[in-house]
């Protein structure tokens, strides 16, 4: 069982020392409840008794042998967005928040490369980049909230997976802290290296259990060539997946194949005021975007995909003529989870489930069974092209929010083990946090699990670094 210190007022003021004015929160209830919960919901949260907010790499490593001196708890902190509780300071102790730390360092043509601090918004360095004439590719949906730390720490995915890869594949390089307070380099301006094991990519991911990145250096891809978004519309789900893997093997330039189900874009549309073509025939839509050389490449493979939806069930499939109309149905597909909340608020987002292409229409069909035999009505948005699905189900009519936290929870856990069973895993990109640590413990065997906590123990042998995540319940070592 970890036994942690408490903070002091000699520990505070050693802090504050540190971190000068405006540094250290630790009186302010109010504020100090904002960081003790994340997008998972008050239910999940848990009090800090301190939040430290550095604007440095020095700061962040004095905080860390300040922590590691007394053994103090410190839960890193981007932007609050995670869904499963990754952020939420469960043994209390020091919430270090890297909202201060959100310059964009340096845009490096030569190198297609961009040199960022953890709290840079991802839409931020998305318009830096683009300002360039360069697109950072490795963003989630969550662009305009997000942080590139937390898309670091969760390895976030989004719209664009399915060509460009998850951030994983878009980090090359990390200035990191450790539990210790030591700061090391990790990668660099370079694509490929053979030189040793390969901890920046042990790190991507950890959800900051592992140790605090203070400065990301990130791929910069070329901007796309000339692009269109089609909208396929669909009477039923069945029709639709099948379109999917076609539309994928088919080798034009697919850069997005996302889906939404009525459900979903009934709600989202009444929350943002418009509507989508056919919306009352449509039982799902898929958001295609081709890429093209030039017009009239684009124009072929625009033709030749939507003939591809049609032949497999669409009944109309739109081409999108201006910005304003991609805009439009982007902006549904963005704010879908919103859509969803603003219908119930307590509508449960933190499940995402990754399993193979080929089994996307097995598995979208044991979700709509699940949700009959669970009495839930849903919403479900994908990443179709790569496999990741979002089931989004509301509380039901009566039902405590107490109850709702542990009940949809139970049904995301029945979700995660069929996932599994057909080849899958439990999050594709919202991460573990402790909302779901119960279901990947029991997801992973014991040699797998006994390796993975001989690595936290080398990087935290004191458990402090964001205790209680992942694999590791609270005094479980």
């Amino acid at each position: 069982m970890d036994t942690y210190g408490r903070l002091t007022e000699e520990i505070i003021e050693e802090l504050s020392s540190v971190l000068g004015p405006g540094g250290i929160i630790t009186d302010d209830r109010d504020l100090l409840e904002n960081y003790s919960w994340d997008q998972a919901g008050r239910i999940w949260g848990h009090m800090p008794e301190a939040v430290v907010r550095p604007g440095n790499t020095t700061q962040v490593s004095a905080v860390m042998k300040i922590a590691s001196r007394y053994r103090i708890p410190v839960t890193p902190r981007g932007a609050g967005s995670g869904l499963n509780g990754g952020a939420v300071p469960l043994a209390g102790g020091i919430v270090l928040s890297l909202e201060r730390m959100n310059a964009i360092l340096e845009i490096d043509p030569v190198n297609r490369v961009a040199v960022v601090e953890p709290g840079v918004v991802t839409n931020d360095l998305c318009r830096a980049a683009a300002e360039k004439g360069f697109l950072y590719a490795g963003y989630p949906m969550s662009t305009e909230t997000s942080y590139i730390g937390g898309n670091f720490a969760t390895n976030a995915g989004g719209g664009k997976v399915v060509r460009y890869g998850s951030t994983r594949r878009h980090i090359l390089g990390a200035e990191v802290v450790l539990a210790s307070g030591e700061i090391i380099e990790l990668g660099g301006r370079y694509r490929k290296d053979s030189w040793g094991y390969n901890i920046l990519q042990l790190l991507i991911g950890s959800e900051g259990t592992l140790a605090i990145a203070t400065k990301l250096t990130v791929n910069l891809e070329p901007k796309p060539g000339k692009t269109v978004n089609l909208l396929a519309c669909y009477p039923g789900i069945e029709k639709l997946v099948e379109s999917v893997s076609k539309v994928i093997g088919s080798g034009e330039k697919i850069i997005s194949c996302e889906f939404m189900d009525r459900n979903l874009v009934r709600y989202t549309t009444e929350y943002l005021g418009c509507r989508l073509p056919e919306q009352d025939r449509s039982g799902g839509y898929l958001i295609i975007q081709v890429e093209g050389d030039s017009e009239e490449q684009l124009e072929e493979s625009y033709e030749k995909i939507g003939n591809i939806c049609l032949s497999c069930g669409a009944f109309e499939v739109f081409v999108a003529e201006s910005r304003t109309d991609s805009a439009a149905m982007w902006n549904v597909r963005q704010n879908g989870l919103e859509g969803m909340r603003a219908r119930d608020p307590y509508a449960c987002g933190s499940g995402d489930l990754m399993v193979p292409l080929s089994a996307v229409p097995e598995m979208l069909r044991r979700i709509e069974a699940a949700g009959r035999e669970w009495g839930l009505e849903m919403g479900i948005i994908a990443h179709i092209g790569d496999g990741n699905i979002h089931p989004i189900p509301i509380k039901p009519e009566g039902m405590t929010p107490e109850k709702w936290a542990i009940y949809s929870e139970e049904f995301f856990e029945a979700l995660i083990k069929e996932a599994i069973k057909l080849g899958g895993v439990g999050s594709g990109e919202h991460g573990v946090g402790h909302v779901k640590q119960h279901i990947i413990t029991q997801s992973k065997s014991p040699a797998e699990l006994e390796l993975l906590r001989g690595i936290k123990r080398t990087f935290d042998p004191l458990n402090i670094l964001n205790p209680g995540k992942m694999f590791f319940p609270l005094g479980d070592r």
